[in-house]
C-alpha cells in the first residue's frame, strides 16, 4: 500500500498526531450535534433573528412579519420621516391602552420612541407555543387612526 492513500492507515501508524486528535473530536461531537444537540433555543425551533422596519411617510415597512415561536427579534427602527414615531407590539389590549393614552408609554420589550431622521432599536421574544399574532402600531396623535400599523404572525410550530 502507498504511503498517503489511506488516511486510516496515516493515522494508525500514528504519523499525523494532530488528525488524530481532528478524527477523535469528529468522533465524539459530530453525532450530538447530528442529532440536534445544538442551543436549546435552536431546538425550539425559533432562535434569533434581526428585522429592519422603516418608517415613511407615517407607515411601516414591512406591514407584515412572520416568525417562529420561540423567536427572539431585534427589530431596527428607522424613522425617514421629519416627524417623530414610536413602535408599540402587543396584543389588542396594550394597543387600545396606547391608543386612549390610559399606559405608561415604553414600559417594556417591544415598545420605543423613535425621533424624526434617527433609528433606534428593541427586542421582543415570541415566547410561546402554537400560532397567534401581535400588532405593532404607532401612537402618536393621529397616527394609529392614519393606519400606522403592522402585524407579527406567529406561525405554529
Amino acid at each position: 500500500m502507498r504511503a498517503g492513500t489511506d488516511g486510516g492507515a496515516l493515522l494508525r501508524a500514528g504519523r499525523h498526531p494532530i488528525r488524530a486528535v481532528v478524527a477523535g473530536l469528529a468522533a465524539v461531537l459530530l453525532p450530538g450535534l447530528l442529532a440536534g444537540g445544538c442551543s436549546a433555543r435552536a431546538e425550539a425551533g425559533g432562535g434569533e433573528r434581526t428585522v429592519v422596519v422603516t418608517m415613511h411617510h407615517s407607515r411601516f415597512e414591512p406591514r407584515e412579519i412572520t416568525v417562529e415561536p420561540g423567536t427572539t427579534v431585534r427589530f431596527v427602527l428607522r424613522n425617514t420621516d421629519p416627524i417623530d414615531h414610536e413602535l408599540i407590539l402587543g396584543d389588542d389590549a396594550v394597543q387600545q391602552l396606547h391608543e386612549r393614552g390610559t399606559d405608561a408609554h415604553h414600559n417594556g420589550p417591544g415598545q420605543v420612541s423613535v425621533p424624526a431622521g434617527e433609528e433606534r432599536t428593541t427586542t421582543f421574544s415570541f415566547n410561546w407555543t402554537g400560532a397567534g399574532q401581535l400588532e405593532y402600531a404607532c401612537h402618536l396623535p393621529g397616527h394609529y387612526a392614519y393606519g400606522m400599523r403592522g402585524v407579527v404572525h406567529v406561525r405554529p410550530g
